[in-house]
């Protein structure tokens, strides 16, 4: 008799839990949004593209500046790939191709890598003034190598 209720009851729950887990399919027609307006509503728009090269490491992947409400930005797409390293930074640097080491005077730092993958976003500061800086560059401050960099053309 016990056995009947909890057979009763796995039965029940059997059917509860394929309730709770079934899905919905919307059949309403999908579309591309190509406005420069981000998801959260605010204007995005790329000030300056390209795609990082090697220097002493394989680096790949495409670097951006974008301006989001007046605010820039630097963001590395989700294929960006570079080795890794000790004390490793992302640079704006003055020349369109970055020299294997580089000099003090030709580059500013924006910050420490936060990934040696992946999406990843870098802000800029204000008084930084873009038009001296001709790409990007992922460089080791311990070891003075540029891992890889991306001459940025605007758009």
């Amino acid at each position: 008799m016990k056995l009947h209720k909890l057979a009763g009851l796995g039965i029940a729950s059997v059917v509860v839990l394929t309730a709770v887990g079934s899905t919905v399919i919307n059949t309403s027609p999908a579309f591309a949004n190509h406005s420069t307006a981000d998801v959260k509503g605010t204007n995005k728009s790329v000030v300056a593209h390209g795609s990082f090269v090697k220097q002493e490491k394989s680096t790949r992947g495409m670097a951006k500046i974008v301006s989001i409400n007046g605010k820039r930005y630097l963001e590395f797409d989700r294929s960006f790939r570079t080795g890794s390293g000790p004390d490793v930074k992302v640079i704006l640097h003055r020349q369109s191709n970055v020299p294997l080491n580089i000099r003090e005077r030709d580059y500013v730092t924006l910050a420490p890598i936060k990934s040696f993958k992946g999406t990843q976003r870098y802000a800029i500061p204000e008084n930084i003034n873009l038009n001296q800086f001709k790409s990007v560059g992922i460089w080791c401050q311990q070891f003075n190598a540029t891992f890889g960099y991306a001459p940025l053309r605007g758009v």
